[in-house]
């Protein structure tokens, strides 16, 4: 492949990130982290002050800025390019061809509709061409996308598409199965449920690379 066609493969791979990128507004960047947590701060110490907590109290007077500072520094950290992870590509010199499969990734995202955790697991796999990346990469991609507001397909297809940019690769599998807690502990108040979500592309679209997939999944639960 020579350079023009890289140049157009990776602007066709932007292009497709694009449109499955969580919705932010233009000036999404304008502020620092610091004037972000400042401001959360204010507004969270607002809405305690009209639920009636008393913000005098020891326990509660340091909230909102706790609050404020996990919002953007751990729970909706995913959202700043800057924490994207970028994965090194290595050579696959040893040739393998095979399956493989990275399983029981813990996730921890957040409802974009109610602002609750979405707490679950991902499987991802995929079967390399001419490059790796390291296992951990893997986790660190799925971490990222999962640290925003989120709805759980969106989340799916956005780990799937940003595995096939960093591996060069379409032969890559995603399945996330996830507990909701808007609708565990609000609404219907059902905590027997979960969702699955996943996305199969390249030779995972064949219904033997599926099943080998899913069994692998299957047998981390005994």
């Amino acid at each position: 492949m020579d350079n023009h066609d890289l140049e157009k493969e990776e602007e066709m791979d932007d292009h497709m990130m694009s449109s499955l990128e969580t919705p932010l507004r233009a000036d999404a960047f304008d502020l620092s982290d610091d004037e972000k947590i400042a401001i959360i701060e204010g507004h969270f110490r607002e809405i305690m002050h009209t639920l009636g907590l008393d913000l005098t109290d020891d326990s509660l007077k340091g909230t909102p800025h706790r609050v404020a500072k996990m919002y953007v520094k751990e729970t909706f950290s995913g959202l700043h390019p800057d924490n994207k992870p970028i994965p090194r590509r290595f050579e696959n010199k040893y040739k393998y061809d095979k399956m493989l499969v990275e399983r029981d990734i813990t996730v921890y995202s957040s409802c974009e509709h109610h602002f609750v955790p979405i707490i679950g697991k991902a499987h991802v796999a995929y079967i390399p061409n001419e490059h790796v990346i390291g296992l951990s990469k893997l986790n660190r991609i799925v971490h990222y996308y999962a640290r925003r507001p989120q709805v759980q397909e969106r989340m799916t297809m956005q780990i799937a598409d940003a595995l096939k940019q960093a591996l060069r690769t379409e032969n890559v599998a995603v399945l996330i199965e996830a507990d909701h807690l808007c609708v565990m502990s609000r609404g219907v108040n059902d905590v027997s449920s979960s969702t699955i979500t996943a996305e199969y592309s390249g030779l995972f679209e064949q219904e033997n690379y599926r099943a080998e997939f899913l069994g692998h999944i299957r047998s981390s639960k005994h």
